[in-house]
């Protein structure tokens, strides 16, 4: 086994034995969580940040995030966005940022009205502050990612050596979740969510960043299983966390695994020769038959449930009323709340009071789109025509970055199913706009 092969298992092994001791002792995610984030920024003031080592740092704190709030080892939820946002910061001290990032600086810039009328709008037995930067935390750590990122020069293997990064504690939440639940026959009862298969946490979070976990372990096997055991190595982490994103029975994270793996292969398939293009398709054919054994397991292990689920039926087979969990209504509310108030809108963190003020429900739509417009009005919409239009306008230039449309509908089909309630989407999104070159080593100077 030759040293680069070897390294890659030991990283895979060390991040399955991280799970399991956590399992076993779960006081060690809380030392985990505050060694990284000790050990990152002594990495970064000793490079001085000379290879975008923020980045990277700030790609394992993203990975990390849903294993550490599973089991309780961050001191506080939203630790992960806030430190993503330091390290973006610091980044920018150190290497400074691109001219061309002025639309970012607008977006964040736009955010402050929101808060201004949240200060006047929100309940007063409300606590204002943790209101406001719950709420803004996801769009804050987008803003500062995107600015650091925008046009910054990366080598596509520098680019894959990030997502390997990411992907590296998604191994340990997959382990994690292994022991947590290793039979899932015994908890699967219905067709909702399951948080019993999710390690005992939120499914949608789960589900999240085990499609992330996919979509990156698929990549290496298409562009980084030089040998039959790595080729081997990949393909079972991939299925382990296809069956495992599938029975947490939260469809959004797989879907949008699966919509992300077919954008990849198709930019692929453009670029590529009739040679590499027919090893595509067998990527694809091998791949189809993976996913139906994956897909059959999974129905017997949930004695068909799972089909259920998907075909959006209850226990017995009854059509649902509702296509999205019952989202449909909130995320109505949140329009309404926009159109009566298309200005400045009703303030932020104001959404979840307004609703259960107007109709009695107390719930969130996980929708941060419609979020934005009701909490932000109309500089929240401009914000998000911003977010949307950016990347394919630097797309126009960068060909080479053949993650950037798997990237953009990760951010946008997640903010959609899981708002910004982890790191994942604001970071992802931020990479959309990373500068990608095939060779040349990256540097510090920007365009």
């Amino acid at each position: 086994m030759g040293k680069g092969k070897l390294t890659y298992t030991a990283l895979i092994l060390i991040h399955i034995g991280i799970g399991l001791v956590v399992y076993l002792l779960p006081f060690l995610s809380k030392i985990y969580s505050l060694l990284m984030l000790a050990v990152g920024l002594v990495y970064v003031v000793k490079t001085r940040n000379k290879n975008n080592e923020v980045l990277f740092v700030s790609a394992y704190l993203v990975g990390s995030e849903v294993f550490l709030r599973m089991t309780e080892g961050n001191p506080f939820h939203e630790l992960t966005k806030y430190s993503v946002i330091i390290f973006m910061i610091l980044g920018m001290f150190y290497s400074g940022i691109s001219k061309g990032g002025l639309p970012f600086w607008v977006y964040l810039i736009f955010l402050i009205p929101g808060v201004f009328v949240a200060t006047e709008t929100l309940n007063f037995h409300t606590d204002i502050r943790k209101a406001i930067m719950f709420n803004l935390s996801g769009p804050l750590c987008l803003g500062f990612a995107a600015i650091y990122c925008h046009r910054r020069r990366f080598t596509l293997e520098a680019l894959n050596n990030l997502l390997l990064v990411i992907a590296l504690p998604i191994v340990s939440t997959l382990t994690y979740i292994f022991l947590y639940t290793p039979s899932i026959k015994e908890v699967v009862t219905d067709t909702q969510s399951n948080h019993e298969t999710s390690g005992g946490f939120g499914p949608n979070q789960v589900a999240t960043i085990l499609g992330l976990g996919v979509f990156i372990f698929f990549t290496r096997i298409v562009l980084k299983s030089k040998s039959k055991w790595l080729l081997f190595f990949n393909v079972v982490l991939c299925v382990l966390m296809t069956f495992r994103g599938i029975v947490t029975f939260s469809r959004g994270g797989m879907m949008t695994a699966g919509l992300m793996v077919v954008l990849f292969l198709g930019v692929l398939y453009f670029f590529m020769g009739n040679q590499s293009r027919f090893k595509i398709l067998q990527t694809v054919s091998f791949g189809f038959l993976l996913l139906m054994g994956v897909w059959l397991y999974s129905s017997s292990q949930t004695s068909g449930l799972i089909e259920r689920r998907y075909a959006n039926e209850g226990v017995h087979g009854n059509k649902k009323e509702s296509q999205l969990s019952g989202r449909e209504d909130l995320i109505s509310s949140e329009l309404k709340m926009f159109l009566d108030n298309p200005i400045l809108g009703i303030g932020v963190g104001k959404n979840k009071e307004f609703r259960e003020e107007t109709t009695g429900i107390q719930a969130a739509s996980h929708n941060e789109i419609t979020r934005m417009l009701a909490e932000h009005g109309s500089f929240g919409l401009i914000g998000f025509i911003i977010l949307l239009i950016v990347p394919f306008v630097l797309y126009l230039d960068n060909k080479m970055h053949i993650y950037m449309l798997s990237f953009y509908v990760f951010w946008l089909l997640t903010l959609n199913h899981a708002a910004m309630r982890t790191a994942a989407p604001a970071f992802i999104y931020a990479l959309t706009l990373l500068k990608i070159y095939a060779l040349e080593k990256p540097v510090v100077h920007r365009e």
